[in-house]
């Protein structure tokens, strides 16, 4: 080629590249606004920029971006704080065997026992001037309750005074009617200086102090045991007696331990036996079940099997007891019969289960024909959460302190308030067994924050 060709070439060249220079001149100008936007876009929503494509390239290989494998093998594990396990209860325990049989339910009630009840009235009539407990008071066996002032009883200590002092005035009278007829009979013995009628009559004088002694002395004895009869004890009896007060007041006093449940009686109203109670007491801390099983499952039922009772609510907490009594007989109208369960109602405070509520139980079924069935691996029902539609559990991760992963299973219908696990969790694993909602709520909101 020749130098002036290759001129001809080159300034043939300089348009080509001014054009493709103001070309690209272009491109940049209008890549650089939307270069903006999309920094914009990715921000946060916290004034914090997204890391740039650069920066995600590099996070892209240390396995923790959103896209990469290493956050999957994380997309279902929560870390919780030492602080948050122990304020919400997060209880970490061994998968166990248990041997699940079947249940079925039935409705119930819940009833005082009657066992463990005390209706409280009045010896004697009476008007109460003084009340000492309320409705709802804890009392315990041996309180005052009511004070009740009573002519009757009044009466009756008068009328034991006088015939204990009856009974005391008749003795010397015996005594002297003794000594005339001993003297009367020695003398007549020694010279017969005294006629034999006399001596006689002396000996009848004697006997007759001896019969209105006896006659005294039992009719104290009644006075005594009419007071007694009245509610008066031994030791106030002999009070009375020392001091010759009369005291027309008399105390009612707790005969058990429990809570004043009714009372029927206000300040000055007049009381008497007639009335069948003054006041209720009754010990709550073991309350009656009754539930109604049906015919067809009375010999599904056993004294001594476990039953469980929820009241309330569908997440209400459930109470286990046992079935103490079986009725011999079937209700002729429902066709059922009434199953009493006692439950232990424990002493804490506000005691959830309350007489007159309608319950439902879940009673073992018995079978003395069979073994059981095989054991299965159980955990209690708070310890499964519903995650993305299916039971899951939550498991703690190995070698990460305080880190939870969510593991998928496959669950049965509880019994009892265990859900058999038939797979995803294998015996002696360990799982989450109470808190597990907290997990739950935490990875809800860690998805939340990933998908915004």
């Amino acid at each position: 080629m020749t130098h002036a060709n290759s001129t001809r070439i080159h300034l043939f060249a300089l348009p080509q590249l001014a054009w493709v220079l103001g070309a690209l001149f272009i491109v940049s100008s209008v890549m650089l606004p939307g270069c903006k936007r999309e920094e914009h876009t990715d921000d946060d929503g916290h004034g914090h920029a997204q890391p740039s494509a650069e920066a995600a390239g590099h996070a892209e290989g240390d396995g923790h971006d959103h896209g990469g494998n290493g956050e999957a093998e994380h997309a279902d594990e929560v870390v919780l704080t030492a602080d948050a396990i122990a304020r919400y209860g997060v209880q970490v325990e061994p998968a166990q065997l248990w041997q699940l049989r079947p249940t079925f339910t039935a409705p119930a009630r819940v009833a005082f026992n009657t066992e463990a009840m005390a209706h409280i009235g009045s010896y004697l009539s009476g008007r109460a001037v003084e009340i000492k407990v309320k409705l709802g008071s804890m009392v315990e066996a041996g309180d005052e309750l009511v004070v009740v002032e009573s002519p009757e009883l009044g009466e009756a200590q008068s009328d034991f005074l006088l015939k204990k002092t009856a009974a005391q005035t008749a003795q010397p009278a015996v005594d002297l009617a003794k000594t005339a007829w001993d003297r009367a009979t020695g003398l007549y013995e020694k010279s017969e200086g005294i006629a034999l009628t006399e001596v006689q009559k002396r000996e009848g004088e004697y006997k007759a102090a001896v019969a209105a002694l006896r006659s005294a002395e039992a009719s104290a004895v009644a006075a005594e045991n009419r007071l007694h009869l009245l509610g008066m004890k031994q030791d106030e009896v002999e009070a009375l007696a020392a001091s010759g007060e009369v005291n027309p007041r008399f105390t009612i006093h707790a005969p058990i331990a429990g809570q004043v449940v009714e009372r029927e009686i206000t300040l000055g109203e007049l009381v008497s036996p007639d009335r069948e109670s003054l006041l209720i007491i009754a010990d709550s801390s073991v309350l009656w079940v009754l539930a109604d099983v049906p015919e067809a499952r009375i010999h599904e039922v056993a004294v001594g099997a476990t039953a469980w009772v929820k009241v309330g609510s569908i997440d209400a907490a459930r109470y286990e007891g046992s079935i103490a009594f079986i009725s011999p007989m079937v209700d002729a109208a429902t066709r059922t019969a009434h199953v009493r369960i006692e439950v232990s109602n424990g002493k804490q405070a506000g005691p959830a289960l309350k007489p007159g509520m309608f319950a439902q139980v879940e009673v073992v079924a018995t079978d003395p024909s069979t073994t059981g069935p095989a054991p299965v691996v159980a955990v209690p029902e708070q310890a499964v959460q519903t995650v993305e539609g299916g039971p899951s559990v939550f498991v703690p991760v190995s070698g990460e302190a305080n880190t939870f992963a969510k593991r998928s299973v496959t669950v049965g219908k509880p019994v009892g308030g265990l859900v058999p696990i038939y797979s995803g969790l294998v015996e002696g694993e360990q799982f989450v067994a109470a808190g597990s909602f907290i997990l739950k709520a935490e990875l809800g909101k860690a998805g939340a924050e990933h998908a915004h």
